[in-house]
């Protein structure tokens, strides 16, 4: 079932999204060579606690830890570890989420570990963009494919792949809600978009071929033939003349 939030829940989900943005903040400025994910994962879940809030995907599925973290190949449901050491060249997507009084908040974004290719900068540059790509379609009254559509285009035509087994979701009381964004196919399709809606959109974006492969943990997800992924994600949320990005840090002057 398909919810729009009232203001109450929005003022919330914006609480939750501001803490997932904070916990990015603390990624980003940690990553460097040498940090092993797990010190990572540790380094979110400090942010999302202190905080008031809890970590989204701990247990979820029985996922065992905060966060997400996903290296190179690795598209997503990467699990966080000691053994996997951060080195320069590398890159890491952070899928980070945040339970603030019942409410969740979702977002996902790829960072470079030190000096990075031009070849690599150039598919987080293209994927990062293609999620602002199907913000700008994600307004009420248009269709849920509308905002598919406009991301698998700009994909396609930067020269890169979107693998098709895993998408978007919508999100509020729950972390995973109705409806399913996927990442490609024709506009004018699915759900009317309205206001209240609240979406989290997600472009994954494969170097190489869209094939994905699960791993034996039965949560790590890598492309199959090995090429870079990025992912990058906000929630937000629908109104008539747009949406509203819920996963940012709302009064950055305070």
């Amino acid at each position: 079932m398909i919810t729009c939030k009232s203001p109450r829940e929005i003022e919330l989900m914006k609480k939750a999204g501001e803490i997932v943005a904070l916990a990015h903040q603390a990624a980003k400025k940690a990553i460097k060579p040498g940090l092993n994910t797990l010190e990572l994962d540790r380094i979110c879940e400090d942010v999302i606690l202190q905080h008031d809030a809890t970590p989204s995907f701990k247990g979820l599925y029985g996922f065992p830890n905060a966060c997400c973290i996903s290296v190179n190949d690795v598209l997503v449901h990467g699990i966080p570890n000691k053994k996997t050491v951060l080195k320069e060249g590398d890159i890491v997507s952070v899928d980070i989420g945040a339970c603030y009084k019942g409410y969740h908040g979702d977002s996902a974004w790829t960072y470079p570990v030190g000096k990075i290719s031009d070849e690599t900068q150039a598919l987080l540059d293209a994927t990062e963009q293609s999620l602002y790509e199907g913000l700008k379609m994600a307004k009420a009254g248009n269709r849920l494919t509308d905002i598919s559509h406009a991301i698998e285009t700009y994909v396609h035509k930067c020269g890169y792949s979107v693998p098709q087994d895993y998408t978007g979701h919508g999100i509020g009381t729950s972390v995973h809600e109705d409806p399913t964004v996927p990442n490609f196919g024709k506009p004018g399709h699915g759900v009317l978009l309205k206001k209240g809606m609240c979406l989290a959109i997600e472009p994954m974006v494969h170097m190489g071929r869209p094939q994905t492969k699960v791993l034996d943990d039965d949560w790590t997800v890598i492309s199959a033939d090995h090429s870079l992924t990025a992912h990058f994600e906000h929630s937000v949320v629908i109104y008539e003349d747009g949406c509203e990005i819920l996963t940012k840090i709302h009064n950055p002057e305070e």
